[in-house]
């Protein structure tokens, strides 16, 4: 593949990571347990009892990793705090030494000449607070307001870009109503209360990173898919609908007009108006994270030409049944490759949302199962194509009106995958689990020339 996506001039490319995926060192200075420690010592809950206590030991390996990203050619580097790390148990003393690491980390980003673009959540709940209540308790939403104000005073000069959030409906859907992620809840739609503390703390936590004289710009990560009926049958298409409701707008309408969908106000817990002033307090970018459409059914009533999945224990009552898109290419984790929906996704949210601030690309990646070759390399030009084409589909969304910044491709390293452990491997850098050696991908390469070629 010689020519590169048309990218218009100033369009920023890099990648993103998330604490407990990379970091390791989960013992190591003074850090607390998180909900995803205490999930992952859960026999079943996690494939091959994998756990993230070592992961690609980041923590200690950061100066190798660092230099990898400025050899990508990355403008911006995502990445998390890990909240346990700065505050063992997610208030009160902070762990100077944990601070530290992160004091470390964006000072050689920025003498590497990269963005440093910080997460303060990424689902690694102190443990301590989910023992409180965790997302079902308001008082979480106040812990985080305090939490950025700690991170913000230390890093707030020199972190370009900050995201409270990371994919909030997965956080709700995955950890509190199906039981599938850490802290491991089945609540249905009881969950409802925990959307409303997440995105109450992100807009606490905008407003404390604000007062804090924070130099950088402010946005939030939220996961976005194209809702699809299965079929044109009323029950298809309603399902399909609460399902927007539910992943998408519920989660983003409440940030960008200040209003809950129709119906969900009366769900949510404590002021809700008032909550909602500040939940919308305004962005200066909005963060996009898309990995593939949702094909939607109404419960029982799959087919041959859309059948349901069966690894997605979506209880019957709850009114929607996810489905299997044929037909197309998947990743290995069996996704979909769609990249026509990122460009339904971008053109939608301007559609919605007249306001919609300048938009990144937050997140966007695909699994295969790499391997280093007899000679020494990882040929892995499925993945080329699949940021070729979805950076194409970003190239289609700005050139129908809507304003994308940057891309920034999830992952630099492979990882730890939440529940699907080690097996799946995202990155544009290999890593040998047993020896932590890291070798770049012909994808690393790529974008690398991608990174060079701009005007």
């Amino acid at each position: 593949m010689t020519d590169f996506p048309a990218l218009p001039p100033g369009f920023q490319l890099g990648t993103a990571t998330a604490s407990y995926q990379i970091e390791g060192a989960v013992a190591a200075d003074g850090r607390g347990p998180s909900v995803w420690d205490t999930f992952c010592a859960i026999p079943g809950k996690v494939a091959g009892g994998d756990t993230g206590s070592v992961a690609c030991d980041h923590y200690h390996r950061m100066p190798e990793d660092v230099a990898l990203i400025h050899e990508l050619g990355s403008d911006v580097y995502r990445f998390s705090i890990s909240w346990p790390r700065v505050l063992p148990t997610g208030a009160g003393t902070v762990n100077a030494a944990g601070l530290d690491f992160y004091d470390r980390l964006v000072d050689a980003l920025v003498a590497a000449g990269v963005t440093p673009a910080a997460t303060l959540f990424h689902w690694d709940l102190p443990q301590a607070l989910e023992e409180t209540g965790g997302w079902r308790s308001r008082d979480t939403a106040q812990r985080m307001a305090e939490y950025a104000a700690v991170v913000a005073e230390r890093l707030g000069d020199r972190v370009g870009m900050w995201m409270p959030l990371n994919e909030p409906v997965v956080v709700t859907l995955l950890g509190y109503a199906l039981g599938m992620h850490a802290p491991g809840l089945s609540l249905g739609f009881d969950a409802l209360p925990v959307a409303h503390h997440q995105l109450l703390a992100h807009g606490l936590s905008v407003q404390a990173l604000r007062a804090a004289g924070v130099t950088g710009g402010i946005g939030i990560a939220n996961n976005h898919t194209p809702v699809w009926p299965a079929s044109a049958s009323p029950e298809d298409e309603g399902a399909a609908g609460l399902f927007d409701l539910l992943y998408n707008r519920l989660f983003a309408d409440p940030v960008l007009l200040g209003v809950y969908p129709e119906g969900f106000a009366e769900a949510m817990p404590g002021p809700v108006a008032e909550d909602l002033a500040v939940i919308s307090t305004p962005l200066d970018w909005y963060g996009v994270n898309y990995y593939n459409p949702s094909l939607i059914g109404a419960p029982g009533t799959a087919t041959d030409a859309a059948p349901a999945v069966g690894d997605f224990p979506v209880p019957a009552d709850i009114g929607f049944e996810m489905r299997q898109l044929l037909g197309r290419e998947t990743t290995d984790v069996g996704w979909p490759i769609v990249p026509e929906g990122l460009t339904e996704v971008l053109t939608t949210l301007a559609s919605r949302y007249p306001a919609l601030p300048p938009v990144w690309i937050t997140e966007s990646g695909c699994s295969f199962h790499d391997v280093v070759g007899a000679d020494g390399a990882v040929h892995d030009d499925r993945r080329i194509a699949y940021h070729d084409t979805h950076l194409r589909a970003v190239v289609r969304a700005i050139d129908a009106g809507v304003d994308v910044r940057g891309y920034l491709a999830w992952s630099l390293l492979d990882n730890f995958e939440w529940a699907e452990g080690y097996r799946e491997r995202f990155g544009l850098v290999h890593v040998d689990y047993s020896t932590l050696v890291r070798t770049p991908k012909d994808s690393f390469r790529w974008f690398q020339r991608l990174a060079a070629s701009r005007p």
